[in-house]
């Protein structure tokens, strides 16, 4: 028992326990301070020592600047020659992989995607079906603001469909469709009378060029010779349109193999490689396992709000990643939970955005 007017030793000692030695790269929390009005950069730069999902941003700043510090660095020629084995694009220090779902396409944030393909600040782009035709069907027709307490019952019977909060009419499909059918006649013709064999990528390319417009995305990885490898293109209205033709034209054939072999090799031969994947499934998946292939990615990030309780791919940690060697065990990935369509925007500016004049001006011809 304690002494009369002292506290119980065992509580004292439970309490007011000694702290050892932090971390060493521990900082000390601080948030910005309005009081010097706003300051939009200065504010960014005071997430890393803000605390939460505010710091896990501020680490993919900086893990995105190794990245392209990496990707501007020299070639020698022995390495020169190895990168120029994984494909079309020119080598450099770091071969970029960009994936991202579908949603995001359909969101404003593929004006932020675009940015990067056109200004030649990415290698290699993985995406979902919905990936490529929301892109397609935006050069055709606009997607709208809804909301996400629209119902239903009610949209459908209008013709309108809901993404989250966004709103397309079902005559965006329809005109997709006009479009669609008679690139898939000359597909058919060039695989028939001249050989061609089609890929999912190929057939990517070919229907930007056939868009020929510069807000697309897909019009500017074929420009500049970015490969967009969507291994399940068929899940979509792509595929559903597909679909129908081979009605009145059988025998479209897409080879997914030969864009196996691209993306792995792509990975394989490079001297350094980044991985930035926003949202989850086969996006993810995808360009973690190629950079399997080389024992691990250099450079990760990856923006996502699913959780790994349930096992799924979508929530792994990166520290997942590492285990399969997908991602190098001396790598510093990270992993911020938020929302794309908040965070990626910033991202970017913060990174590419600022470094806009390293990069190679966009290819304007064929």
């Amino acid at each position: 028992m304690a002494a009369p007017g002292q506290a119980p030793a065992e509580a004292l000692r439970a309490v007011l326990k000694p702290s050892g030695p932090l971390p060493t790269e521990s900082l000390p929390v601080r948030g910005y301070d309005f009081a010097g009005g706003p300051d939009h950069a200065a504010l960014l730069r005071s997430f890393l020592t803000t605390g939460f999902q505010a710091t896990s941003f501020a680490q993919a700043v900086a893990e995105i600047h190794r990245m392209i510090t990496a990707k501007l660095e020299p070639l020698s020629e022995e390495e020169r020659a190895r990168a120029g084995l994984g494909g079309p694009r020119p080598p450099s220090g770091c071969t970029i992989f960009l994936g991202f779902t579908s949603n995001l396409i359909s969101s404003g944030v593929r004006e932020t995607i675009r940015y990067l393909v056109q200004h030649n600040m990415v290698d290699v782009l993985v995406t979902t079906a919905g990936g490529v035709e929301e892109d397609l069907i935006k050069c055709l027709a606009p997607t709208y603001i809804g909301d996400f307490s629209l119902r239903g019952q009610d949209l459908r019977q209008s013709g309108i469909n809901r993404i989250g909060n966004l709103l397309v009419p079902n005559d965006n499909y329809c005109k997709f469709e006009d479009w669609l059918m008679p690139i898939l006649e000359q597909m058919v013709d060039e695989q028939e009378t001249r050989g061609v064999r089609w890929t999912p990528s190929r057939m990517i390319a070919r229907l930007g060029k056939e868009i020929n417009n510069p807000e697309s995305v897909c019009y500017w990885a074929q420009k500049n010779n970015i490969p967009v490898l969507s291994p399940a293109l068929t899940d979509g209205s792509l595929g559903d349109m597909i679909f129908f033709h081979s009605y009145k034209r059988p025998g479209l054939v897409l080879d997914i193999v030969e864009d196996l072999r691209l993306i792995n090799t792509q990975a394989i031969f490079a001297r350094k490689t980044g991985m930035i994947i926003l949202g989850g499934g086969l996006v993810k998946h995808h360009i973690a396992n190629a950079n399997l292939m080389r024992n691990g990615a250099d450079f990760s990030v990856y923006v996502n709000t699913a959780q790994e309780f349930d096992g799924s791919d979508s929530g792994a940690r990166p520290d997942e990643a590492v285990s399969w060697g997908k991602i190098r065990m001396d790598a510093t990935p990270v992993k911020v939970y938020a929302d794309a369509s908040l965070v990626f925007p910033l991202l970017v500016a913060e990174t590419f955005a600022q470094r806009a004049d390293a990069f190679p001006s966009e290819t304007v011809g064929d």
